[in-house]
Formats: C-alpha cells, sequence, structure tokens
C-alpha cells in the first residue's frame, strides 16, 4: 500500500484514534509521558490539512495535550510530507512528517518524523484505537520494507505494549 500513499488515501486513512505500539522517540521512552495517542480530524482535503492532539498521561496521572494542525506537502527534496504547526503556545513550534507504510486494512502506520529545532527525528508505529493487533512486532517484522523501515530502523524500536498502557494487544 506504500505506493498509494498520496493525498487521498491519507485523507481516507488518518481521521480517528492511534495508539503508539512501537517508537524511538525519546518523549515516549522516558517514562514521563504514558499512553500517548494520536487523534486526527480531517480540516479540509484539497489541501489535505489535519487538525491533530497528541494526549498522554504524565507520570503523576495527569492527561495533557498538544495540538496542532497538519498540513500536506511537498518538501524540498520532492517528498509527500506533513508540516506540523502547533497551536495557542507552541504556534511557533514546526515538525515535519510522513507516513512511511501503512498496513493493508490501513489500521497500522509508521509515522516518521524529521528532527526539528525542539526534536530529534522518531519513527512511531501507531495502532488505529479500538483494533487489536495481535503479534504486531512480527506483522512488522515481515514487512518492514512496505513499512518503510529499514532493519535498523526496526531494530531501534521499543515496544511499548500492555505494562505502558497500549493494551490491544501490541506485545
Amino acid at each position: 500500500m506504500q505506493d498509494t500513499l498520496n493525498e487521498s488515501t491519507l485523507a481516507q486513512i488518518l481521521p480517528g484514534s492511534w495508539t503508539i505500539a512501537a517508537t524511538n522517540f525519546p518523549m515516549w521512552l522516558t517514562g514521563q509521558r504514558q499512553s500517548p495517542r494520536f487523534s486526527y480530524e480531517l480540516v479540509s482535503e484539497n489541501p489535505l490539512m489535519l487538525s491533530d492532539d497528541v494526549s498522554y498521561v504524565t507520570a503523576e496521572g495527569e492527561q495533557k495535550h498538544i495540538f496542532g494542525l497538519d498540513t500536506f506537502g511537498i518538501d524540498r527534496d520532492g517528498n509527500d510530507e506533513f508540516r506540523w504547526r502547533g497551536k495557542k503556545l507552541l504556534w511557533l513550534v514546526v515538525s515535519r512528517w510522513s507516513v512511511s507504510g501503512v498496513s493493508e486494512d490501513g489500521s497500522i502506520a509508521v509515522i516518521r518524523f524529521a528532527k526539528s529545532l525542539v526534536t530529534p527525528a522518531g519513527i512511531d508505529v501507531i495502532v488505529r484505537e479500538g483494533v487489536a493487533a495481535p503479534e504486531l512486532r512480527a506483522t512488522i517484522a515481515r514487512a518492514t520494507e512496505e513499512f518503510g523501515l529499514t532493519p535498523e530502523d526496526f531494530a531501534s524500536l521499543t515496544w511499548l505494549g500492555r505494562s505502558r498502557g497500549l493494551g490491544g494487544g501490541a506485545d
């Protein structure tokens, strides 16, 4: 499905809520932010714009949200990407991300984040909320190329699983 990840396909696939199943992004690995969740809402299809809510629970049990607007476009190298801009106090913060692969049924996706002024580059494997994904790690391992992952990318991932608040059988 990677070859068909165009603007129209992404507009159909991304809206909804997703949990992070695996990551190499330091923000999710410190233990200070648990049960990370992305919620995307379609703002417009042409150009593709999504409103997003990145939520998590702090180590103290408080629910936190980071709100942003994602605009789809082409980067300097001719690759498709989203440009995220924070809302409210984060309006000056900009980052870039892309979907490198999606499962055939659209329930699993791999997102790559480019290095920004405030964050390193990173990868998240996300699963649509409410979808059981048994043997997720093995599924991704068997299809790394389809998900846009190198063997090194796959090896760098930490699988969050139930113990980190994912649920749904991500182990």
